[in-house]
C-alpha cells in the first residue's frame, strides 16, 4: 500500500486501526508506543499513524513475536483522526 507524498514533498503517515484478539496489558503496549489500545468487546484495537509499510509490517512482526493473535487491520481514511467507534 503505497504511501501519499504531503504538499511539501515528505510522506505522510498512515493511520491504523489493528484488532487484535484478546487484552492487551501494559507491558505489552510498551512495545508499540505509537499506538493507542481501546477494547472492543472480547478484542483489542490498537489505534494510531505509523511512518510507512515497513512500520506496519514491523507491528506485526512484534505482534507475532509477542503471541498476540492479529484479527484484522484497516488504514483509517485520510483526514479522520479515528473511526467513529461501532
Amino acid at each position: 500500500m503505497p504511501t501519499k507524498d504531503s504538499a511539501t514533498g515528505g510522506r505522510e503517515q498512515r493511520r491504523y486501526e489493528i484488532r487484535v484478539r484478546g487484552s492487551i496489558g501494559p507491558m505489552i503496549m510498551q512495545a508499540f508506543p505509537t499506538l493507542t489500545a481501546s477494547r472492543s468487546g472480547q478484542d483489542t484495537v490498537l489505534t494510531g499513524s505509523l511512518r510507512d509499510q515497513s512500520a506496519l509490517y514491523g507491528v506485526i512482526n512484534q505482534l507475532e513475536a509477542l503471541g498476540v493473535q492479529l484479527l484484522e487491520i484497516r488504514p483509517l481514511p485520510t483526514g479522520d483522526p479515528e473511526r467513529p467507534p461501532r
